[in-house]
């Protein structure tokens, strides 16, 4: 018999999200076609879908389109490309993150005091591919010690949604493994938002039965809530909405844990905890 249903702190829309998201519908208010983003918005194909609805399409080209407003989504998008939107005079709305913004500010004034950048992260991330952009020639995205040493100083920062103890360990190695750099230094881009909600996170999962977590498949900050609480050994379930929920998942559970990524609204939030109110009665 179901006995509580816990949320973690924090779950749902970070800062950056949020201002993201609220550019964007702010936008949809104020012009009624050629609104565009660059890639959606953010990982929540819910939102994106709210935001169809209100003329603010995803694209994932800049030309063939009838573009008259473009929004750069909250991962940000690479230098070139910025410029190149620049160039075809179409009106340019901002709603890059702050925190991946101060990434990519660090990137190239290390670049252009001659570091050797390096980027903890997934290169194949869209929030890393732009920082890459303004990292330099010599710029090497990195997901362990292992890299090519082209520069007597290096630089290190971070993809915004790292985990701390992942970063901590890999520039331990680099700064005790490697001898043959002048200098080495180091900036923190990691999200507080993030964090903290990995904290929590954890916090909750280690006190209940089953973990539902909740965010678009293709988040890289949900997916890393969902391997956290694997890890625990709690049983855990990663939806993107309440529609997914088994109720076999949770109907014998005493205790349940809720977490949602940075790209989850409140209201798909409610939604799952509705659902399982009503399978546990």
């Amino acid at each position: 018999m179901l006995k509580d249903i816990v949320l973690a702190e924090g779950s749902g829309f970070c800062f950056g999200v949020k201002r993201a998201i609220d550019i964007a519908f702010d936008v949809a208010k104020k012009h009624k076609d050629g609104v565009f983003t660059l890639g959606p918005i953010i990982h929540n194909p819910q939102v994106v879908e709210k935001l169809k609805d209100l003329g603010v399409y995803p694209i994932d080209d800049i030309y063939g389109q009838n573009i008259k407003t473009l929004i750069i989504r909250a991962h940000g998008i690479p230098k070139e490309k910025f410029e190149e939107i620049k160039k075809l005079g179409i009106e340019v709305i901002d709603a890059t993150c702050p925190f991946v913004k101060k990434a990519q500010n660090l990137a190239e004034k290390l670049a252009s005091e001659g570091y050797q950048v390096l980027i903890i992260g997934d290169k194949e991330h869209p929030e890393v591919k732009g920082i890459f952009s303004y990292a330099g020639e010599k710029a090497v995205v990195i997901s362990s010690d292992e890299f090519p040493i082209l520069n007597k100083k290096i630089g290190i920062i971070q993809q915004t949604t790292q985990p701390m103890s992942k970063v901590k360990e890999i520039v331990s190695k680099i700064v005790n493994s490697h001898n043959e750099f002048e200098e080495i230094r180091i900036f923190n881009t990691l999200c507080n938002f993030t964090s903290r909600r990995l904290e929590t996170t954890e916090k909750v999962a280690k006190q209940v039965d089953v973990m539902i977590v909740v965010g678009g498949k293709n988040s890289a900050n949900t997916t890393q809530l969902a391997k956290l609480c694997k890890s625990i050994g709690v049983k855990t379930y990663h939806i993107e909405d309440a529609q997914e929920i088994d109720k076999e998942w949770v109907e014998s559970a005493k205790k349940i844990g809720i977490t949602a990524g940075a790209s989850t609204p409140q209201w798909i939030i409610d939604e799952v905890i509705d659902k399982i109110k009503k399978f546990t009665n």
